[in-house]
């Protein structure tokens, strides 16, 4: 079983994977027309940053012993309402890495392919920056190590989804796509919501390794309910 460190040295590195494609998204959706020109190229270049460090921390674990490749990354504290805490932290382990190194590649060969694609298109810098928007979104999602953190991943992938699937606005089918696909995502949000309050009234936490120590514990009820 593997046993969760504390991130150090190149696994210190973790939260660029996010904070790349995020800052890529906030310049190229937050500076308007004054990236037109050249933000297509720094949307690229932020996910192929992104996919650099994801190389680099998948051979850092493949250098470790397999029990030892998972490590958890502290940013800082979101919430403390008492027993209600959520820390803003990152876990890296294989089944993660797998993610961040499929999520990260395909997305430069999208974002690379769609450099042509969206040639002549007045938008094209916007619609990087729902891409950049996107990946990051991603990538949170599979490497928060809480399930509350995950659902903030989660709520930037159908935002994400939605602003995509929606921007060629003119198109009669774009704007009701766009709908249905946000409507489909608020049902799961309901469902994740209602699991998310079990699991702490539960447990008393969210976090992925506190939920799967305490869940042998649990009342088959309470884990129907939940699942």
């Amino acid at each position: 079983m593997e046993t969760i460190t504390a991130a150090s040295g190149t696994t210190s590195l973790t939260w660029l994977l996010i904070a790349l494609p995020l800052a890529g998204a906030l310049i190229l959706l937050g500076t308007g027309r004054v990236t037109n020109k050249w933000g297509h190229l720094l949307g690229v270049a932020t996910i192929a940053g992104s996919f650099g460090v994801a190389v680099a921390l998948w051979l850092n674990l493949l250098s470790k012993p397999s029990e030892d490749r998972a490590v958890r990354q502290f940013l800082f504290t979101w919430l403390d309402l008492g027993r209600f805490k959520v820390d803003v932290a990152l876990q890296l382990d294989q089944l993660s890495m797998a993610f961040v190194l499929l999520i990260t590649g395909v997305g430069l060969l999208i974002h690379i392919y769609a450099v042509g694609y969206m040639k002549g298109d007045d938008g094209r810098r916007r619609f990087f920056g729902y891409l950049n928007l996107f990946v990051a979104a991603m990538l949170l999602l599979v490497l928060a190590d809480s399930y509350a953190l995950l659902y903030i991943g989660w709520e930037g992938v159908g935002l994400a989804s939605y602003l995509l699937i929606g921007y060629y606005q003119t198109r009669d089918t774009a704007g009701p796509a766009a709908k249905k696909a946000f409507v489909v995502n608020r049902v799961g949000d309901i469902g994740m919501s209602v699991a998310i309050m079990l699991m702490f009234a539960a447990f008393g936490t969210v976090t992925f390794q506190g939920v799967f120590e305490a869940a042998p514990g649990a009342s088959s009820a309470m884990v129907t309910g939940i699942g």
